[in-house]
């Protein structure tokens, strides 16, 4: 598996990853969960996906396998700024006011969505890994531009999922759950801090691998067992 990494000006050195970043959102959000978001026959694609979006994937033999979007919570485009926020203005029927219990907009507080993994990535610790180059490669573009804290709105298993892989995930504000889907969810939140795997590679090297370069974390040093569901449509 590889990750890689990249916005609106430079998508297209990658091919078609972006376009199967939507294709596999479409499979697993509309077909699967059955939600009531932007989409056609093919792609899912809401009005977030903007020149200010920022995008982490992972690969596997050429394919896009899993991957999520993020951007700064200081965001604007248009009428609209990222989801949390317009949840809390009202704008987002499904997403209950309250979810936020305050308004955030800052530069160092990135919010992270559309996070997923195929459901053809069936092995525990495959799952793990993409979960893992998934998330790092989100902390990476955040920190790149000065961010300390990362936010989702995600379902509640996923916490204990993130927190076995490193990641020092607390809840903020009061849990709900979700009318299209029967979940229950949640405001995440968390330091821009790389995964238990990638600190481990990183000391061992004494270096921080660069930004355009493919990563491949060690899942050997460190392989925690998650079970499927947990990363199923993770994140909003």
């Amino acid at each position: 598996m590889e990750n890689i990494c990249f916005d609106f000006s430079d998508f297209h050195r990658h091919g078609r990853a972006f376009y199967e970043f939507l294709e596999l959102r479409k499979r697993i959000f509309v077909d699967q969960l059955k939600w009531d978001v932007p989409h056609n026959d093919t792609v899912e694609m809401d009005q977030y996906d903007t020149p200010v979006a920022h995008y982490s994937l992972v690969l596997r033999d050429g394919r896009v396998i899993g991957g999520a979007r993020t951007m700064a919570t200081s965001s604007v485009w248009g009428d609209h700024t990222y989801m949390l926020r317009d949840a809390w203005s009202g704008k987002l029927p499904h997403i209950p006011r309250h979810v936020m219990s305050v308004e955030i907009a800052s530069p160092l507080v990135w919010e992270c969505t559309r996070l997923v993994i195929s459901d053809e990535i069936t092995g525990q610790a495959d799952r793990a890994e993409c979960l893992t180059l998934i998330c790092d490669g989100l902390v990476e573009m955040a920190r790149a531009k000065g961010a300390t804290t990362m936010i989702s709105l995600s379902p509640l298993p996923f916490m204990r999922a993130m927190r076995q892989l490193g990641y020092q995930v607390t809840l903020l504000g009061e849990a709900y759950r979700g009318d299209e889907d029967g979940r229950q969810y949640g405001v995440m939140k968390m330091p821009t801090e790389y995964s238990t795997a990638r600190r481990v590679q990183m000391e061992a090297a004494h270096v921080a691998t660069p930004l355009t370069a493919p990563r491949r974390v060690p899942v050997e040093l460190y392989r925690p067992q998650i079970r499927q569901p947990e990363l199923a449509g993770a994140v909003a």
